[in-house]
């Protein structure tokens, strides 16, 4: 079953905006868990599931973290 994943932006009233790649696409919230943050990552399936990825939000946010770490070395 074909996935695609998107990375939460922001919240505009009842809608998210999300991240696909280079394409950004607003979703009902409604449509998402409803712990759904900024910063989510989650996969949208073709059959209309959509499932959170608390790991890769893990690692990209280490990711960020590093390499803010790097820009302000002295």
């Amino acid at each position: 079953m074909k996935r695609r994943r998107g990375i939460i932006d922001r919240f505009e009233g009842d809608l998210a905006v999300v991240e696909f790649g280079e394409m950004m696409e607003d979703i009902p919230k409604s449509r998402l868990p409803e712990s759904t943050q900024s910063g989510d990552v989650l996969w949208f399936y073709e059959d209309g599931r959509v499932e959170m990825d608390t790991g890769e939000k893990e690692r990209l946010s280490k990711e960020i973290d590093e390499l803010m770490d790097e820009l302000w070395e002295d």
